[in-house]
C-alpha cells in the first residue's frame, strides 16, 4: 500500500501572492479546507482553514469593519501559511504517512516526487483506504478468531479448512495482543453460523461472527 494509491492526484493551488479572500472563494468552491502554495512549478507553502483563521482579526480588536477589510484584503497567502511543511513520497508506504501525520499532529502531507507536486493525501484519505482495504462496502461475515497459541502454520490451517469447505477469504488482519492473537477475517459467504459451526468443531475460539451488508 502506498501512498499514490490512495492520494488525491487531481490539485487546486494558489501562487504565494493570492490574495487571503481569492483563497478563502477557492476552499468554498471546491469544498476543500487546504490549499498547497506553489510558485514557479515549486511547493513553498500550504495554506489551510486554521491558518486562515488564526490571521483574522480577533473579535475584540478596536479596529472597525473598514479597517479590517482593509488589512484583510493586503493580506496574501504568503503572509499567513505554512512555511516548514512536511511532506512524503508517492511510492511511501501509506503506514509511513500514518506515522508522520500522528507525529507531527497534522492532517495533510503534500506529495512531491522528487521537487514535483503531484498530490496530497489528507487524513479522509487514509479514513476512505481503511474502509477499502476492510472491505466495508462489499458485505459478508466479519468472523474474529482468538488464537491462544500463535504457533507456525496457524493462518495456513484457518485458511486451509475454510477454502476446503468453499469459504472465500476478502481479506484478514492479524492483531497481536498480550494474551494473545486475534485474527479479523471477511469472508465473502453471509452464512455465519454456518462458519462458526464449523471453526468452533475444529477446536477454534470465536469469539464473533456477524453478517455485514454493503453499505
Amino acid at each position: 500500500m502506498s501512498v499514490k494509491d490512495f492520494m488525491t492526484a487531481e490539485l487546486i493551488t494558489v501562487p504565494s501572492d493570492t490574495k487571503i479572500f481569492d483563497a478563502v472563494d477557492l476552499m468554498k468552491k471546491y469544498d476543500i479546507h487546504r490549499l498547497p502554495v506553489v510558485d514557479q512549478d515549486q511547493l513553498v507553502g500550504l495554506i489551510t482553514e486554521g491558518t486562515i483563521q488564526e490571521a483574522l482579526p480577533s473579535k475584540a480588536t478596536s479596529l472597525s469593519v473598514h479597517e479590517v477589510n482593509y488589512l484583510l484584503n493586503k493580506t496574501v497567502v504568503a503572509d499567513v501559511m505554512i512555511k516548514d511543511v512536511k511532506i512524503v513520497a508517492p511510492d511511501a508506504e501509506l503506514e509511513d504517512a500514518i506515522y508522520l501525520m500522528r507525529q507531527n499532529k497534522i492532517n495533510v502531507l503534500p506529495v512531491l516526487d522528487g521537487k514535483r507536486l503531484v498530490g496530497i493525501i489528507t487524513n479522509n484519505d487514509i479514513f476512505d483506504a481503511f474502509l477499502k482495504l476492510t472491505g466495508y462496502h462489499e458485505g459478508g461475515t466479519r468472523l474474529q478468531l482468538k488464537i491462544l497459541e500463535d504457533k507456525k502454520g496457524v493462518l495456513a490451517s484457518v485458511a486451509q479448512l475454510l477454502a476446503d469447505n468453499d469459504f472465500s477469504i476478502l481479506n484478514l488482519v492479524v492483531d497481536h495482543q498480550v494474551d494473545a492473537t486475534i485474527l479479523e477475517i471477511h469472508l465473502q459467504s453471509k452464512e455465519a453460523d454456518k462458519i462458526k459451526q464449523l471453526l468452533t468443531a475444529n477446536g477454534y475460539d470465536v469469539r464473533r461472527a456477524v453478517v455485514t451488508n454493503p453499505s
